[in-house]
Parts: C-alpha cells; structure tokens; sequence
C-alpha cells in the first residue's frame, strides 16, 4: 500500500509541474504578451525563445562585432521599454507563415512588429524589421535624389 502512496505522489508531482510550465504561444499577440512580460521579468532565455532563428543568427552577428555576449544584445535590443505600463497594438494580420502587429512604443509612435510561424510557434522576426527599414530607407533616399536632380539644369 505503501508503495501506492509513493507512485501517487511522483504521477501527482510531475502532472502538476507540467500543469504549472507556460504553454507555447500559439498566435502572434499571444507571443507578443509573453516577449513583453519577458522584457518585464528580464528573461533573455524566454525573449530568446521568442526570437525567430535569423534573428537570433542577427544578434549572434552584432554580439561578435560588439565583442558582448548574445544574451547582452537580446536584453538591449527590445522592441519596448521596461518602463512602458501598457502593451497597445492594433490591426493584427496574419499571411501563411507571416504575420504582423503594430505597437505603440515609449514614444507615442506605432510600429509594425512583424512574426514568423517556425516550428509550430509565432516568433518575433527583427530581420524582417531591419529590412524593412532598410527598405524605407531606401525609398527616402531615391526620393530625395528625385528631388535634387529634378532641381539640375541639363
């Protein structure tokens, strides 16, 4: 009988550290939730998780050139600040495997955080974030050459 109580107690200890383990995020606003509570709990291994794998592979690059450490690039480089009380975000969209959400920022300003679906779990995608601003950019400098040559005399 005794024997009984043990298993029970081992069956019943294991079932509820499982029950107490975070689930996966399962959509795009759901791992946005956990990276900010994250941010909040200072959690590089959590925020992490939550990095797709080129960015990941992105701050592994930064980490190098900045002779830190990738956990030290990961807690830097956030989308938000400790401070910020509240999560605001809007027009939540979402394409196959990608998706995005826009963000209020510290500074009263939206940003569009884009997603990538990678082994099951929506993770943030600041790849496709610098390569969108490098693409605005871009665009601002092709207009700004437009203006400046539309200004030439032939």
């Amino acid at each position: 009988m005794r024997f009984y109580k043990i298993i029970f107690l081992v069956i019943t200890a294991v079932w509820a550290f499982a029950c107490v383990a975070e689930p996966k995020p399962s959509t795009p606003l759901e791992t946005l939730k956990s990276y900010t509570l994250a941010i909040k709990r200072k959690d590089t291994t959590t925020m992490k998780l939550l990095l797709s794998d080129t960015s990941l592979k992105m701050a592994e690059q930064q980490a190098r050139a900045q002779n830190t450490t990738v956990d030290e690039v990961v807690k830097n480089e956030t989308l938000f600040t400790e401070s910020q009380n509240r999560l605001e975000y809007r027009n939540e969209r979402t394409d196959g495997e990608r998706a995005t959400i826009e963000v209020k920022d510290s500074f009263n300003s939206w940003n569009t955080v884009p997603f990538v679906l990678e082994e099951g779990i929506w993770r943030i995608d600041k790849q496709a974030m610098a390569n969108q601003m490098l693409e605005q950019d871009e665009k601002k400098n092709k207009e700004l050459d437009d203006i400046i040559n539309q200004g030439r005399i032939p």
